[in-house]
């Protein structure tokens, strides 16, 4: 909907929700009491506006909500009454590959904020990269929505959480990727693990190759003890830069696996094997008495 830029030291740390610094309890607390409003994109035929209706309805519990247009958000941004969901064109100021990505981003309003990048952001969400099908990411916008509801309580229950230290957080629950059914899209996987053969002899834990279309009915009925992958690249387009990992659980959208790596000949667009060796080997994190 509209661009802005972050920075991109921020990114790296911070990527599942890469605002520039975590919520205030202020800023939480006026979120609460609000309106979200969810911008609709200004081309009606985009499958983003149907699935992001659907989704909205079937998952947004923490606050009000109605959908608005791109011209309503421009008069309606002004109210402190008001927080928005939107779909943005994000590029980082450090960033050397010039890459840029859709982020969901929820943020709040207020008059005191001149320019839209002004305003709170409380959590945004990388959904993919500028320019690629919507098909390969708007299937699973109801588990991104739930994300984006959980990282607000979690901010808010755990006031020592920094943009460093969340990512180790989620990374410690690796090893319970091992207990569920990891489901998988064929062509989000590198070619030494593209067949079911090739992806058990690296990875013995539960698993199944699935499309696009099945693997929207496991995250829509939120399917127990089924975890899948949520990738982030370019997909074609012309930006070959990074591509971005997570594991997350169908059933209640946590968080189990975060990695990148730099595309090339070597490291294609998709999951690596290194990746899958990663969460084979992954164990609980002895705590320290």
């Amino acid at each position: 909907m509209k661009t802005v830029s972050l920075t991109f030291l921020l990114f790296l740390s911070f990527l599942i929700f890469a605002q520039k610094e975590v919520p205030k309890p202020e800023v939480i607390q006026a979120f609460k009491k609000s309106t979200t409003l969810i911008v609709l994109d200004d081309n009606p035929l985009m499958s983003y506006n149907f699935k992001i209706k659907e989704a909205i309805q079937k998952t947004w519990k923490i606050t009000p909500y109605k959908f608005i247009s791109v011209a309503e958000y421009e008069t309606m941004r002004k109210s402190s009454q008001n927080s928005f969901l939107t779909l943005d064109q994000v590029y980082f100021t450090k960033d050397k590959t010039k890459a840029e990505y859709n982020f969901l981003c929820l943020s709040m309003g207020g008059s005191a904020y001149k320019e839209q990048e002004d305003m709170p952001q409380l959590c945004t969400v990388p959904v993919s990269y500028l320019g690629v099908d919507e098909n390969s990411y708007v299937y699973k916008l109801t588990a991104l929505l739930q994300i984006v509801q959980d990282h607000i309580g979690f901010v808010e229950s755990q006031p020592d959480i920094n943009d460093i230290n969340v990512i180790h957080r989620y990374n410690d629950n690796m090893y319970l990727i091992q207990q569920k059914t990891l489901y998988v899209v064929k062509d989000e996987l590198a070619k030494d693990i593209n067949t079911e053969a090739k992806f058990k002899a690296v990875y013995p834990f539960a698993f199944k190759f699935v499309t696009r279309e099945q693997l929207e009915k496991i995250i829509d009925s939120k399917t127990p003890n089924a975890v899948f992958m949520h990738k982030v690249g370019p997909e074609g387009t012309e930006k070959n830069a990074r591509c971005y990992k997570t594991i997350i659980d169908a059933e209640n959208s946590k968080l189990y696996f975060f990695d990148y790596h730099m595309i090339d000949v070597e490291h294609p667009d998709g999951l690596l094997s290194k990746d899958l060796k990663k969460m084979a080997k992954a164990k609980p994190e002895l705590k320290k008495l």
